[in-house]
């Protein structure tokens, strides 16, 4: 990584002791099985961070003011199966130093680590993953941490909720859970999707985007692009709401496909990361302590994909 600190931020705003948040990157692109890449994602999203204007005009505030610590970069590439423990081992080590912990990717590999850290700290875990592709392989081309398996783990030991998903092979059809499932065509005449989907989650939610989950007309650059995605404004508003509605522990994005001369993509990660952060800490002091509370919450997952005495 060549860049110091997140966005150019000043060292008052991020230093570790003092950041309420940290960023972890991860240029790995070790099993992406298309388009190569994705390990230019990090630096390009920081490059891209450096000239973004850091007030957010939404929600009135200047997020960056409750500290962001960029990490050193996870570089093990041995292996998948070393990155992921690699991964784990650095998300877990920030959520216990009660941080607001952020992963930029790197392919969807990674998730798999950042996600069993969040698990193993917080109760009765949802994991929303919002993405273009199932990802739900057990195995894939002779290892279960490849990006086509990001969240089979998840699916076995989360309250797992897809959204976006249009692409799959038949075999995903087995472990998918489809009452948590909101396919890209269905959702495009369904405007209750955002509120049923919420209702599904539990209290602590960790959030994984995969950015082939947009739209290719806005977020070209992308390992896998894939027709009828989400666009920008609809997926704030559901983000947004889920911020407001839940406990969000933290989140991940990947699978940023840097391209030499179009920067419109790199900017729209940043962008999101950012909003993302401002979502969540847009009632916070930034002078008040944060507490990541990864121990405090316990909640029963709620199966049901639409509550019958809901209305809409």
């Amino acid at each position: 990584m060549q860049t110091k600190t997140y966005a150019g931020i000043g060292e008052e705003f991020s230093k570790l002791e003092t950041s309420k948040i940290v960023l972890i990157p991860v240029p790995y692109d070790g099993t992406s099985t298309w388009q190569k890449g994705a390990d230019k994602g990090p630096d390009a999203f920081l490059n891209a961070s450096e000239n973004m204007e850091l007030y957010d005009i939404e929600t009135e505030t200047e997020v960056y003011k409750q500290g962001i610590y960029l990490a050193e970069a996870v570089t093990e590439n041995s292996s998948p199966e070393a990155m992921v423990d690699a991964v784990h081992k650095e998300t877990k080590k920030y959520i216990k130093k009660n941080k607001f912990v952020t992963i930029f990717g790197g392919e969807h590999s990674i998730s798999i680590g950042t996600i069993r850290a969040f698990n193993e700290m917080y109760p009765s875990l949802t994991v929303l993953q919002l993405d273009a592709h199932a990802d739900l392989r057990k195995e894939y081309e002779g290892s279960t941490c490849n990006h086509a398996c990001a969240v089979y783990e998840a699916s076995q030991t989360t309250n797992l909720i897809q959204v976006g998903i249009r692409s799959m092979d038949v075999i995903e059809t087995t472990v998918m859970d489809k009452e948590k499932t909101y396919f890209a065509h269905e959702m495009a005449i369904d405007d209750t999707w955002m509120d049923s989907a919420v209702d599904q989650m539990t209290e602590n939610v960790f959030i994984t985007i995969d950015l082939d989950a947009f739209d290719p007309s806005i977020m070209p650059s992308t390992g896998t692009p894939e027709p009828g995605g989400l666009l920008w404004y609809e997926t704030l508003e559901f983000l947004k709401q889920v911020f407001e509605e839940k406990n969000v522990v933290g989140f991940d994005i990947v699978e940023l496909c840097p391209n030499k001369i179009d920067k419109s993509s790199d900017f729209l990660a940043a962008k999101l990361y950012y909003k993302m952060l401002s979502y969540k800490f847009e009632n916070d002091d930034a002078e008040a302590d944060y507490d990541n509370a990864y121990e405090n919450v316990k909640q029963k997952n709620n199966s049901a994909k639409y509550n019958e005495d809901d209305e809409y």
